[in-house]
C-alpha cells in the first residue's frame, strides 16, 4: 500500500529546474570580479543545490567577509542574468499539475532565496501550482535545508494543510538530511545533479517523472498509462 501524502514539498535546482546555465555562469563572473582563477565547470556544478554562503565556506574557503562580498557580487549579477537561464525537465509540470489536481498541499522547499524562486516558476508557468513558496531568508540565516523545510511546514500548517505524512522531493544529499532532519522523509529523482552516494537515506529514487508520480500518487498503479 503506498503512502497516501498529506502535503509535497519540492526542492527547485535539480529537481523542477536545470538551473545550473544560470548559476555557473554567474559564478564565474564573480570569481573573475574577485581576482580568483574560475573553478572548472565540473568543480561550479557542485555549487548547484547547497546553501551559498555554506559553499563559499565549504567550496572556497571563504571567511564571512569574504563570502558577504562574494554574495553581493553573486546576487547582482544572479538577479539581472541569471536568474531565468534555466529550464523546467520534460514532465516534472505535468507531476506539479497532478498535485493540484488531487488538492495535495504543495510548498516549494529552497534554499534559493523566493525573489528568483519565484521568477522562475512563474517564467516556467509553473507557479500557480504552488500553495506555499518557501525559500532562503534574504540575510541568508534560513537557507539550510533543515531550516527551509521547518519553514515550509509551518506555513503549510498556517493555511489549514495537514503535515502528518509530508514527504520532499529532492536531488542532492542536502535535501535528504534537511528532511530528516524535520521527520520528513525524501524522495530523490536522478535527473539532478547528485550523485549516487547522495541518494542514501532516501525512501525512494525516480528515474522519470512518471515514477515520481508512482511514488506520489496512491490513486495511480503501473497499470495505468502515462
Amino acid at each position: 500500500m503506498k503512502p497516501d501524502w498529506t502535503c509535497i514539498l519540492f526542492d527547485l535546482d535539480g529537481t523542477i529546474a536545470d538551473s545550473a546555465p544560470g548559476i555557473t555562469s554567474t559564478l564565474a563572473h564573480m570569481f573573475e570580479q574577485l581576482g580568483i582563477p574560475v573553478p572548472p565547470h565540473e568543480e561550479l556544478l557542485r555549487w548547484v543545490g547547497p546553501p551559498i554562503m555554506d559553499s563559499f565556506r565549504d567550496l572556497a574557503g571563504m571567511t564571512l567577509d569574504e563570502a558577504t562580498r562574494a554574495l553581493a557580487i553573486y546576487r547582482t549579477h544572479y538577479f539581472d542574468h541569471g536568474v531565468l537561464a534555466s529550464s523546467a525537465y520534460p514532465g516534472v509540470g505535468d507531476v506539479l499539475r497532478g498535485i493540484h489536481e488531487r488538492h495535495i498541499p504543495l510548498s516549494l522547499a529552497t534554499s534559493k532565496p523566493e525573489k528568483p524562486a519565484i521568477a522562475m516558476l512563474d517564467n516556467e508557468g509553473l507557479l500557480d501550482y504552488f500553495d506555499v513558496i518557501t525559500g532562503a531568508s534574504d540575510d541568508e540565516v534560513r537557507s539550510a535545508k533543515k531550516d527551509v523545510v521547518a519553514e515550509a511546514l509551518v506555513r503549510l500548517k498556517a493555511i489549514g494543510a495537514d503535515v502528518s505524512r509530508p514527504v520532499l522531493v529532492g536531488d542532492r544529499e542536502h535535501d535528504v538530511h534537511g528532511a530528516a532532519a524535520n521527520g520528513v522523509p525524501t524522495i530523490i529523482v536522478d535527473w539532478g545533479y547528485g550523485t549516487e552516494a547522495e541518494r542514501e537515506g532516501a525512501i525512494a529514487v525516480a528515474t522519470t517523472p512518471r515514477e515520481l508520480e508512482l511514488l506520489l500518487f496512491a490513486d495511480l498503479t503501473d497499470d495505468d498509462d502515462a
